[in-house]
């Protein structure tokens, strides 16, 4: 499959990406009033302060809310349709939610999990999957 990949030196999320490589899941953390962020971006929406860290999540969350895609934008992706697209709500920074594709195990097609199996509330838990020399992108899988 042909992916379009992100650029991961952009300076406010050069650090996902690096953590990503290294199989971490990371948020932004304001330095001046704690408060988590994702995604990533250059001043805190609370105090609106620029001063930030990067700190690790456990890679748990829930199924916010998904959809299935039967009509993708992209060529490269029909031959995976219907495939989900969930977004999670993180088990250790609610209400911090990011958007990805569900698999059924590491290495799985992203139309591998049952469509039955989807669920709001379904726990799942963040892999990442090496796809260019500086890109590792985090796919969600279902935890039993």
């Amino acid at each position: 499959m042909a992916e379009v990949l992100p650029k991961t030196d952009d300076e406010d999320t050069e650090g996902f990406w690096k953590a990503a490589k290294q199989g971490r899941l990371v948020v932004q953390k304001c330095t001046s009033c704690g408060e988590a962020r994702f995604p990533p971006h250059p001043y805190c929406g609370k105090c609106r302060k620029t001063g930030h860290e990067w700190i690790d999540c456990s890679g748990y969350g829930r199924v916010w809310t998904y959809a299935f895609v039967y009509k993708p934008m992209l060529p490269a992706f029909e031959a995976y349709t219907p495939f989900p697209i969930v977004y999670v709500e993180l088990e250790d920074h609610p209400p911090l939610r990011l958007a990805g594709n569900l698999v059924a195990t590491p290495d799985a097609d992203i139309n591998s999990v049952d469509q039955d199996r989807v669920k709001i509330g379904l726990r799942v838990k963040v892999v990442f999957r090496d796809r260019a020399e500086d890109v590792a992108l985090p796919y969600w899988m279902p935890v039993e």
